[in-house]
């Protein structure tokens, strides 16, 4: 989101005043330096391609994974790849050349799929925790209006809301469309646009986030708490069930169906009291053995989002702080090799997210192992 540099127009050339009074740096040791920086930032745009690539893949090939949550979780790795294709590979020749030289059209095909793909990409991370925060909130009803559609029409807001932050500098670029550009930056004085993009992109997605992932955070701590687990006593399959009631993962219907059938069964072979009751409690076992599995997949979910949550902050914060110190603050400045390290930075927020889920993931585990593996043999 380089774009946003706009605040402070003379951000680059202050760059290049600096450059020219450091003479202690020889031709030799800045094209050294410019070939480091651009194999670095080549090795972090191909990672982020090929991570994204693989769990579009690994998602469109496993049936298992044809959810409406991996529905979400794969338009993001697609949002995330365009970053990686149409917005890293121009950065790094515009960062270590620290001037524009590609021209007005790619100069605002570049600045508006900047700002549209970063911003769609963070929103990306709102609709998938809003929809974490359903299921877990309203796990009975919630499902049934859990659908393909619903998910394609939250991906739909999400870019309408980011082509909507996108559009506006492209009205008032046309102007300079004649000159010679030396840099490529939104040129425009106009805090209001500033601060409706910023917040837009930033500030309040990451105000809805942390309210999303603390009630989630919340709801989950209070479920798992309910379950039996963590007791010493045994409790009858009536009393799981009981306490399983509102749960999004577990369904013990089956359990009791089978109870039913037992006892059935049992009634026409004439078994025993105490038969019955050994048949009761390995049933309860195995409704407490899903309940611990139930409060596993709970904590590590919970605990995926929150460092998805924590990722998008620490990439992403630097950039738009800083931003927004130049909007409010005329006088204010920041070296430009520190705001390229903020620009990349959130950057690479879109590597990490599909490294997270590949992570922590059990589902996405097993579907990249088969992958693998298929490759591997073919």
């Amino acid at each position: 989101m380089r774009a946003f540099q706009s605040i402070k127009k003379p951000l680059w050339s202050l760059g290049c005043n600096c450059r020219s009074a450091a003479p202690t740096w020889s031709e030799d040791m800045l094209l050294g330096l410019q070939v480091s920086l651009s194999v670095l930032l080549a090795l972090v745009t191909l990672a982020t391609v090929l991570s994204n690539a693989f769990v579009i893949t690994t998602i469109f090939l496993t049936r298992k994974l044809h959810t409406p949550a991996n529905f979400l979780i794969g338009s993001l790795a697609v949002t995330d790849l365009l970053v990686s294709i149409l917005v890293m590979p121009i950065s790094i020749l515009y960062t270590v050349s620290k001037t524009w030289s590609l021209g007005q059209i790619v100069c605002d095909i570049w600045l508006s799929s900047d700002i549209t793909f970063c911003t769609a990409s963070i929103l990306h991370l709102c609709v998938i925790a809003l929809d974490r925060y359903w299921a877990i909130t309203d796990a009975l009803e919630y499902p049934k209006r859990r659908t393909m559609r619903r998910a394609a029409m939250m991906v739909g807001v999400v870019w309408v809301i980011s082509i909507s932050i996108s559009m506006p500098p492209l009205f008032w670029r046309q102007a300079k469309a004649h000159e010679e550009l030396t840099e490529c930056v939104v040129n425009t004085d106009q805090i209001s646009y500033t601060l409706y993009s910023t917040f837009g992109a930033f500030y309040v997605p990451t105000v809805l986030l942390i309210i999303l992932y603390g009630r989630i955070y919340m709801a989950a701590r209070s479920r798992i708490l309910k379950t039996p687990c963590s007791s010493g006593k045994r409790f009858t399959t009536a009393q799981l069930i009981q306490t399983s009631a509102g749960s999004s993962l577990c369904s013990l219907n089956s359990t009791s169906h089978q109870e039913a059938h037992l006892h059935s069964g049992s009634t026409r072979s004439g078994g025993s009291p105490l038969f019955m009751n050994s048949v009761k409690v390995k049933l309860a076992d195995s409704v407490l053995e899903r309940k611990r599995l139930c409060a596993a997949r709970e904590r590590k979910a919970t605990k995926t989002l929150g460092i998805i949550l924590g990722a998008f902050i620490v990439c992403w914060l630097p950039f738009f702080v800083g931003t927004l110190v130049l909007a409010i603050c005329k006088e204010c400045w920041f070296h430009p090799i520190l705001f390229d390290l903020f620009t990349w930075l959130g950057y690479l927020n879109s590597l990490i997210n599909p490294v997270i889920y590949t992570a922590f993931n059990d589902e996405f585990k097993q579907a990249f192992q088969k992958l693998i593996k298929c490759r591997r043999n073919f």
